[in-house]
């Protein structure tokens, strides 16, 4: 009816000023803990204060307004250390209100380095995680798992689609697909169906879903791409074919045929080219490296987990990778 589709402006118009709410409150409270981290952090690096007044600052915050929340002593100790690791990076402190406490608190004392702190910020932005979502990332060492995978795309996926350096990873982790250790494609691509939410949320909130065993019609033949998403960030069709074994080099050949046939006769004009991922089991990096070398379609083999990485590896992982580029440059 005319007069619903009027109703459902308003119900817009709440909606957009609810969440406007919302994002001051936020806006106003990590101000607050950014200030009251600078006030504790003055007094205390002067000595003016010993490490026991702000167990009392706390004690004396209760008895006056008691039914106020978070100023117990050691989210106290959390906001001097949260104002002191961000104190001298402007760029980063500019942007720490647009983040909950809750994902604010997470990102700085679960990285290690500016550098990942920075990635985490910016990402849980992008992709407005919930704090849920934030942690499995952090645990799942996506900050890593990025920085490694930029030896598995194409000169020319780098080329046509420059953000897909910093879009796409090495390493997949699908724990939430509950994949029992003997699985067939079929079993993978019908949980990854079932678990979309979580399997958009690990591959990143661009990506939109098309379709599963998408039909493209070739000649005589029809043929299937296991998986079609669109992705709104590169502006491109992204296809994905499933293998639960190694990566064999003549499973680009499959994945350039496919790419071929959407830029031709799906691809929209305003469209960049289509983007293929050979999702694989287990790959051997030699083997991708000559593979992808000559290949003149952008794409890329990631490999996934069915079980969550421990981040230590992939620390260990990407230390090794900075060492030998340091030893190549000299």
């Amino acid at each position: 009816m005319e007069i619903e589709k009027h109703f459902d402006d308003i119900l817009l118009m709440i909606s957009a000023a609810r969440e406007k709410a919302i994002l001051a409150v936020n806006s106003q409270l990590i101000e607050l803990y950014w200030n009251i981290g600078n006030y504790i952090s003055d007094r205390v690096n002067s000595s003016e204060w010993g490490k026991g007044v702000v167990t009392n600052l706390s004690k004396y915050i209760y008895s006056k307004i008691p039914d106020v929340k978070g100023f117990f002593s050691q989210n106290l100790w959390r906001m001097k250390q949260f104002y002191e690791i961000y104190a001298a990076n402007i760029e980063l402190s500019s942007v720490l209100r647009e983040l909950s406490w809750t994902n604010n608190l997470m990102i700085f004392s679960k990285s290690t380095s500016d550098k990942e702190r920075a990635f985490y910020i910016q990402l849980a932005i992008k992709e407005r995680y919930s704090s849920r979502e934030l942690e499995r990332q952090i645990d799942s060492g996506v900050f890593e798992r990025v920085l490694l995978a930029n030896e598995n795309l194409s000169a020319v996926m780098r080329e046509t689609h420059p953000k897909s350096i910093t879009t796409f990873k090495d390493n997949y982790v699908l724990e939430f697909l509950s994949l029992p250790e003997v699985h067939s494609e079929k079993d993978l691509r019908k949980k990854i169906v079932l678990h979309l939410k979580d399997f958009i949320i690990e591959f990143g909130k661009d990506f939109a879903f098309i379709g599963e065993e998408y039909r493209l019609p070739v000649g005589n033949k029809d043929f299937n791409v296991d998986l079609l998403f669109f992705h709104r960030d590169l502006q491109c069709l992204v296809a994905f074919d499933l293998k639960i074994t190694d990566f064999k080099p003549e499973h680009l050949g499959k994945m350039e045929f496919y790419l071929e046939a959407l830029d031709r006769d799906l691809k929209k004009e305003h469209e960049k080219p289509s983007v293929g991922i050979i999702l694989c089991k287990s790959k051997d990096a030699k083997i991708v490296e000559y593979a992808l070398n000559r290949t003149m379609s952008p794409a890329m083999v990631a490999k996934y987990e069915t079980e969550l990485i421990d981040k230590k590896l992939l620390e260990l992982k990407l230390d090794e990778f900075f060492h030998l580029a340091n030893s190549e440059e000299e």
